[in-house]
């Protein structure tokens, strides 16, 4: 009976260490989950969101899509305004550039007949004209000048010349109160009557036949309004206006430069780096760009109680 127990006990003996070392391991992890459950559930929450952010599917209402829909929104919204920057920037050029060329076309025509009439100081009342003698002409030879012609630059072949006499009586009064020709001091006699101030003009504001029918041929002798230069008194016009001469003058010189100084303007802010630099400039006095002695201070001690926790 002896020998019986003792061989019972040699052949229970080998499965108590397996049976220790599981409850050992199980106790180390019921160990574990009490430390981690005593400090707060922070550590199952965490490692619980890593594994579902890891192995949960993206689902079409989640915040990750949501996102990247956002990013993709900015990306196409920087590609749209690089596009609208670009073709800008391109009509910006071409409105600088026209704008010279413009300014360029406009002086001989418009801005030069413009000082010239402004220096000549033509006077705005009409006075009383007439005309004593009107030559038509042809060839360049014969053509010296041309009290009318259609185009600034064009070569004189064909011209109308006429000559006036004039008095500083102004027409309105003349009108009302005529008077005999051959009793009328002349003030300047037999001088070059023009259609404006430069003689030219150009279709259809000036027709220089319609204009010789006007005061030429026959209606030679017969008294109409003209208008006399204070400063040259010899010079004597047929069509002026104070009003449409400082209009036309003022356009022709804003329009084209103020188009000009926004284009370039706009240009130099977007693509010049020093002209971006000196428009964000900061508006600060140097000195104030440091910082004063109770910034210091308390700079310190913020540190110092961040040094202590």
């Amino acid at each position: 009976m002896k020998k019986s127990s003792t061989l019972t006990t040699t052949t229970s003996m080998p499965a108590s260490p397996t049976l220790s070392a599981q409850t050992l391991s199980a106790s180390k992890i019921s160990l574990n989950s009490s430390r981690c459950g005593s400090a707060g559930s922070g550590c199952g929450s965490a490692s619980g969101s890593m594994r579902s952010a890891c192995q949960s599917p993206v689902r079409p209402g989640s915040g990750c899509v949501d996102a990247i829909k956002a990013k993709r929104e900015e990306i196409e919204m920087d590609t749209l305004l690089e596009k609208a920057k670009f073709y800008t920037s391109v009509c910006l050029g071409t409105t600088a550039i026209l704008s010279v060329f413009t300014f360029l076309f406009l002086i001989p025509f418009v801005v030069d007949p413009a000082i010239s009439t402004i220096i000549a100081d033509y006077d705005p009342v009409p006075v009383t004209c007439i005309v004593i003698d009107h030559i038509y002409a042809e060839g360049i030879k014969n053509c010296s000048w041309s009290s009318c012609r259609e185009g600034c630059t064009s070569s004189l072949t064909k011209c109308h010349q006429l000559f006036v006499n004039y008095t500083r009586i102004p027409f309105s009064e003349w009108e009302r109160n005529p008077r005999d020709l051959d009793t009328v001091n002349w003030d300047v006699s037999y001088t070059k009557f023009l259609i404006n101030s430069e003689g030219c003009g150009y279709p259809p504001t000036t027709n220089c036949s319609i204009f010789a029918r006007q005061y030429g041929f026959s209606h030679i002798g017969e008294p109409f309004p003209c208008f006399y230069s204070r400063a040259y008194p010899e010079v004597v016009i047929g069509r002026y206006s104070w009003e449409n001469n400082l209009y036309h003058l003022i356009l022709s010189l804003i329009i084209p430069n103020v188009l000009f100084a926004i284009s370039i303007g706009v240009l130099s802010y977007w693509y010049c780096p020093c002209c971006e630099k000196a428009c964000n400039k900061s508006s600060r006095v140097y000195a104030e760009k440091f910082p004063t002695k109770e910034d210091k201070l308390l700079c310190h001690s913020d540190e110092d109680d961040d040094m202590e926790y």
